[in-house]
């Protein structure tokens, strides 16, 4: 029998990053959000913590065997 699994999880990552003295907040969201769009900031995150949403499951019919 064959079963597709789907499992749905919340991902909490952390990073802890230097950014530069004297920012506003908007200044800091920016220069957060470029950082992360650049990819820079991926190798800093790290799993700090995975929830569970959900988990179903479907049976799925066999009509034949694949050769």
């Amino acid at each position: 029998m064959k079963v597709i699994v789907t499992l749905v999880e919340k991902i909490t990552s952390e990073a802890h990053i230097d950014i530069p003295d004297g920012l506003s907040k908007t200044a800091i969201k920016q220069h957060i959000t470029d950082r992360y769009n650049s990819g820079e900031m991926q190798v800093d995150l790290n799993i700090y913590q995975v929830d569970f949403e959900s988990i179903s499951a479907e049976i799925v019919k066999q009509t034949g065997e694949y050769l």
